[in-house]
């Protein structure tokens, strides 16, 4: 019943007062980025949804309009000469993905569930499959985020997002949600250009 009803109602919910009560700093922080570098304030990706369906992620542009598009940050030579100075902030805080508030309003996201993979990481969307992990709502966090985030090798954040599919419930949901908060205010698992760099 959760995972078909309540949870959904529950993302209603909360991205609906979220997109409410943000709605005054998110101007702000589209104002910061257009005044740094001129352009969408939004970043849209495409990304892999529920049943592998692609769909338009919404994000803060954390990095210059001439950056290579549709390339993950780790798969750029030296991405720090692309990322803006707001952008640091905003990647190391999360707040670059608040704009996600509205792909959990239109039932394209979960606020909770495996992080929706590029719609070209062609390796990780397999290995997500042999866990179910591909047939469940991508999420603003998840169990992965807060066990490594991008410190996390791919075969390792493939079977984490299983474990979170086998969990799935309120309880397990509320547990990742009050981990985020204190994984957000460490920083923990934000290395920029560094996937798997846990083993590293």
């Amino acid at each position: 019943m959760y995972r078909h009803f309540f949870k959904r109602l529950i993302d209603i919910i909360c991205s609906f007062l979220g997109i409410l009560f943000l709605g005054f700093p998110m101007l702000v922080i589209a104002l910061i980025i257009k005044i740094e570098d001129p352009g969408p304030a939004l970043f849209k990706q495409k990304r892999v949804g529920i049943g592998k369906k692609h769909f338009m992620l919404l994000k803060f542009r954390s990095m210059k309009m001439d950056t290579p598009h549709d390339v993950p940050t780790h798969l750029l030579e030296n991405p720090d000469q692309y990322i803006l100075k707001s952008g640091k902030f905003l990647r190391k805080s999360s707040l670059d993905e608040l704009p996600q508030l509205f792909n959990i309003f239109a039932g394209q996201m979960s606020i909770i569930g495996p992080r929706p993979a590029l719609w070209n990481q062609y390796d990780l969307i397999e290995e997500r499959d042999k866990y179910g992990a591909n047939d469940v709502l991508p999420g603003l966090t998840g169990w992965a985020q807060i066990n490594g985030r991008d410190e996390l090798e791919i075969p390792v954040k493939a079977k984490l997002d299983g474990e979170y599919v086998e969990k799935l419930s309120f309880g397990f949901d509320l547990k990742c949600f009050f981990k985020t908060i204190g994984a957000v205010f460490k920083h923990e698992g934000v290395v920029e250009g560094g996937t798997g760099a846990m083993n590293k």
